[in-house]
Order: C-alpha cells, then structure tokens, then sequence
C-alpha cells in the first residue's frame, strides 16, 4: 500500500476528502506527486540521499476560520473533512499571568492538548491518518511507539474496526501497555529502536500494512496525510484569540513542530494573521540544536532522558525547516530542567507530561538569552496530559 494509487474502489461513506486536496509536495525539492501513500516521503529525495518529508498541497484554502457544520471542524484545511474521531481537538488555550510575570513576559498561554480523548496531541494525527487509511480500503495500520502515538492509534483504530499492530520496546510503561491491551492491538516487543523499524517496513513494504509513522533510516517526519492534522492546533489557537509571538514544543522528530509551522504559514498568506509566530523545538539532548550549529542533518545523536515522549536519536528536515523558516531555534533542557518546569506548571493546576514541563524552562532560557522580550506573548505547547508518564524513572 506505500505506493497505492489515491483512488480507491469504493471509499467508506463515513470518509470524505477535502475537494480543495490536490496533490504532495516535497519539502525541500519542491517536486509534486499526484495524491497517493508514500510514508517514506519524497522518492527523488531518497534516491539522493537527502531524505525528505511530504506536504498535502491545496488548490485554494479558506478565507476565514469560519468551521464546518459537519465533519471535522477544520476539515477545510486539512486532507479529510469527516472521518475516523473520537471527539478530538477544541482543547483549551489557557492564559497563566501568575507565570507570566515570574518569567517575565506580557502574556503567558498554554494550549493543553492532554484534553484529547486519548491524553496528547497525537489524536490530531490519528484521526486524518486513520481516515487515510480506510479511505484506502486498508485492513491493517502499523507503527513504531512505545507511548501516547500507540495509544492513540490503537483506539482510533478500534473505533474504526481497522486491526493495529503497534512495535514498541520491552521497557514500554505499564500504563501504555495496559490501553493497547484492553484496546485490542497486538503489540510486537523489541529491544532496539531500529528493530522495531524494521517491522514496520516490512509489514508496509512486504504485507501491504498502512503506515501510520516513520520507519526508514535516516528518518523522515510521520507520513503527510496524519501530519496535517496537527495544523488544525494552529488555527485553534488564532480562532481563540491566541496569536503568539513564540511557540514552545517539546520535539522528537518533529511532527507537531512542522504542522504548527505549515498551519501558521497559510494563515499568514492568506492574511488571518499579521505575523508568523516564532517557533523553539525544545529537546532533552543537543540533536536538533547541533544540526543548526553545522552538524550533518543525517548524523546520530546520542543521550538519556526520562524525558519519554521525545527522546530518540535522529533528526529530520522538517523540524529544521520549521524553525529556520519561522525565526526561531532549538533550546536543550535535561531532565532536571523539565522537573523544574513541570512543578511550576503544577503550581497552576496542570499535570502534563514531563517534556511538557521542559518548555516552562526553555522559556526561561530564551528570555535570559534576549530570545524573547518582556513585551513578547508566548505559548507552551502543553503535549499531553501527565498521568502515564513514567515518572519513576526520576526516583
């Protein structure tokens, strides 16, 4: 199914593509493909050893943020207008002044995506790559996560009667393994990042599976039709008023960041917002930061963290383009940095997960640093909700 053609037999009644949805595009080549699964990204990238993630390209996007009546509320600006939900997105964009003047900004907000139905952000993506999937006819979906991305899909999946087949490490926390149980998708263990990988590429490659995140190495960001999700945050955040100057987010290889990026960029042309919001990928270990220093993009980049949710030892072009294109950077916080974060935002009554919590002390940094004014709005992207998180690891 990796390279299907975009036009299926018979499409569920209960999917509808956005009419506006014309084709991919490549990030960095610029190449276009007609709409089709190709969850390695760009061919001709890969055939040159740049590998490169895809955008959906529209052949016009709206001139409002007015929603839709039916469907997906932001089902206008994104591949799939109704499909697979479970009630996901709407989630709060909360303002904190008590935080905001002990960092020292004019005004401090905080987009709780552990709202969703399944606790993070990585419902967004589940809903549009599960809709692509029985759009497709697929039986099967298939990923690499060991934590939210596995519970989300797993129930995502069961509410639309898809089998999901989820490759995760051993050491997988016992909350994430007790969901995808109960939620009925059969796990497969491995002991190393690459291993599980490679499942995932031959069950895509080989069986014919639905990819629903990256498996090639060097890595590409998570295949476009469940990327586009998460540019529904962006216009949530402009609906409620929020326009910030900085957008914090704690990044593993860079998903959400390139959403947030592409989401505020098309509101920008067409004019919804006046300026395109700063944004900081925020990391447990120097990866993406030494990338933007001169190291190669493609190089491994080694650490520990407790810092579940994005640890990991690649990077990819899309994260780099996000925050190069928008002005803004990369910003390093160990363990000890988002323990700290995460009591202050304790202290305001909000239980996230701990890379969640790192992005209170990347602000902190970013202001001793003249990064971010007093003047300046900034916004956390709070990831998920922090109840599952393995916190004994900090013991």
């Amino acid at each position: 199914m990796n390279s299907a053609s975009f036009e299926s037999p018979k499409s569920p009644a209960s999917v509808s593509r956005n009419p506006r949805l014309a084709q991919l595009r490549c990030i960095h080549c610029a190449r276009e493909y007609p709409l089709q699964d190709l969850p390695a990204g760009c061919p001709n990238c890969a055939a040159e050893g740049t590998p490169a993630s895809l955008e959906a390209v529209y052949t016009r996007l709206p001139t409002s943020l007015k929603t839709a009546s039916e469907g997906y509320k932001w089902g206008d600006w994104l591949p799939y207008s109704k499909g697979a939900s479970l009630g996901e997105g709407s989630t709060p964009c909360l303002d904190l002044p008590r935080l905001a003047r002990e960092l020292g900004v004019r005004q401090l907000s905080a987009k709780h995506e552990g709202m969703n139905p399944t606790g993070s952000h990585k419902d967004r993506m589940s809903s549009q790559a599960v809709s692509r999937a029985l759009d497709v006819g697929a039986q099967t979906v298939v990923l690499a996560s060991s934590g939210n991305a596995a519970v989300s899909a797993a129930a995502y999946c069961a509410a639309a009667g898809l089998r999901c087949e989820i490759a995760t490490y051993h050491d997988m926390p016992v909350p994430y393994a007790r969901a995808l149980h109960y939620l009925g998708a059969q796990r497969v263990v491995f002991d190393r990042g690459f291993g599980r990988w490679d499942h995932v590429r031959r069950r895509v490659e080989q069986d014919g599976a639905f990819a629903l995140t990256n498996y090639t190495v060097p890595a590409v960001g998570s295949p476009v039709f469940g990327v586009e999700g998460y540019r529904a945050v962006a216009f949530e955040c402009v609906a409620d008023g929020c326009v910030p100057d900085h957008v914090l987010v704690p990044t593993a290889r860079g998903d959400l960041l390139w959403g947030l990026y592409s989401g505020f960029r098309d509101l920008l042309h067409g004019g919804l917002i006046e300026r395109m919001p700063r944004l900081w990928a925020v990391e447990p270990f120097a990866r993406l930061s030494r990338v933007l220093e001169g190291a190669p993009l493609q190089s491994e980049f080694s650490g520990q963290t407790a810092q579940f949710s994005i640890s990991g030892s690649t990077v990819t072009l899309q994260q780099q383009r996000a925050v190069r294109q928008s002005g803004g950077g990369a910003v390093v916080v160990d363990d000890a940095g988002a323990i700290e974060g995460l009591s202050k935002l304790a202290a305001q009554g909000l239980w996230v997960e701990l890379c969640a919590g790192a992005c209170v002390t990347a602000l902190a940094r970013l202001r001793e640093r003249g990064e971010v004014e007093p003047a300046h709005h900034a916004l956390l992207l709070l990831t998920a909700k922090g109840d599952r998180d393995a916190f004994e690891a900090l013991a």
